[in-house]
């Protein structure tokens, strides 16, 4: 196995899970976890602002050239497992852990079908029919309140945000300029507090890598948190955190093998958190045979280890049947190919698994 151990989510602490019910909660700003940048305590208004992609790691990197980003006050904090959008937006906006909320995976087994949850389908087409959105995931965003969210407008009227905002109130942005402007606006209304979303770091890194084009989507991006911070009126807060991080893997994508895909009836997950779905009877012989291939590069568990371990906070037998029986966890920097998971191109920076690169995010404020 991995000589080092995994970085595993501090649910009850330092969390995505915590910041909305922290937030929402009966004393408000006014008393806050530790864990909370000290920019926020106090603040008559918040604005959540989620950078997808945005590892602490990364940030680290690029303080310097981060002239906002790089001097709000702060630290890291755990995403969630697996360490996905999907996953970890769901958490953040239900302040719920995976186990609980139902979002295991950015593509998970539903009724014997993968659905992608990102883009609502399966192989058979868009499934927002057969499996909808709100009994997938049925608990309500932001505790029940109707909070604003700011965010692309193609994406108010996808199955994943029924799913993952329900309840709240969608204020679509057509291009990154808006954002600022639509949270200015929000602001102004007397909005308490604003979520909002930008998903321009994510998408960069999947398809260019941690490189020169990435480190210009960083600077950006950090454009971005200024124009928001402009638009912050007195006593108001900006607190900015992350979904996830990032690690490059390139063309390290590594096939099953014939051998134990004998032993696999079905995949699910994704390149760097991969369920193996084994045939009746094979369960222990996959994981064994697993363990031999990938061992030294994956922490090699089997579902009931992964429950055991706290990965996805409590999991009823319902979420159980979403997972596999053998998960494929990258330690190092490769992904575990699944025919049926492919996209225009292949992804150059990946994320799902539990190293510290993908696991640890940006919990960072600054007040007005």
């Amino acid at each position: 196995m991995p000589s080092f151990a995994p970085t595993l989510p501090a649910y009850g602490g330092p969390c995505l899970t915590g910041i909305v019910p922290a937030l929402l909660g009966p004393r408000g700003t006014d008393e806050l976890p530790t864990w909370f940048p000290e920019p926020v305590r106090g603040a008559r208004q918040v604005v959540v602002l989620v950078l997808d992609g945005l590892g602490w790691g990364q940030l680290e990197a690029a303080r310097a050239s981060l002239a906002t980003l790089g001097s709000m006050a702060g630290g890291p904090i755990t995403s969630v497992v697996p360490s996905t959008t999907a996953t970890a937006l769901t958490s953040i906006t239900t302040g719920l852990p995976p186990g609980e909320h139902g979002v295991i995976g950015y593509r998970m087994v539903m009724r014997g079908e993968v659905l992608n949850v990102l883009r609502w389908s399966t192989a058979a087409g868009d499934a927002r029919m057969r499996l909808p959105p709100r009994r997938v995931q049925p608990v309500p965003a932001f505790l029940g309140a109707a909070v604003p969210v700011v965010s692309r407008i193609e994406l108010t009227e996808s199955g994943f945000t029924e799913a993952h905002l329900l309840g709240a109130r969608h204020c679509g942005y057509r291009s990154a300029s808006g954002l600022a402007v639509e949270v200015r606006r929000l602001l102004a209304a007397g909005e308490r507090l604003v979520y909002a979303y930008y998903d321009g770091v994510d998408k960069v890194a999947h398809e260019y890598g941690l490189g020169e084009h990435h480190r210009a989507e960083l600077v950006a991006a950090d454009r971005l948190v200024g124009d928001v911070v402009d638009a912050l009126p007195p006593g108001a807060a900006l607190l900015v955190t992350a979904d996830h991080g990032q690690v490059d893997v390139g063309d390290r994508v590594l096939g099953l093998g014939s051998d134990l895909q004998g032993l696999v009836r079905q995949l699910s997950g994704e390149g760097r958190f991969r369920w193996l779905h084994a045939v009746p009877g094979a369960q222990d012989e996959l994981r064994a045979a697993a363990t031999e291939r990938f061992g030294d590069v994956a922490w090699v568990v089997g579902a009931d280890e992964v429950i055991e371990g706290g990965w996805f906070g409590p999991c009823s037998p319902m979420i159980r049947a979403r997972m596999g029986d053998v998960a494929l966890v990258a330690a190092e920097p490769v992904a575990f190919e699944d025919p049926a998971d492919r996209g225009p191109f292949q992804l150059v920076s990946r994320h799902g698994s539990l190293t510290a690169d993908e696991m640890d995010v940006p919990l960072v404020a600054v007040a007005r």
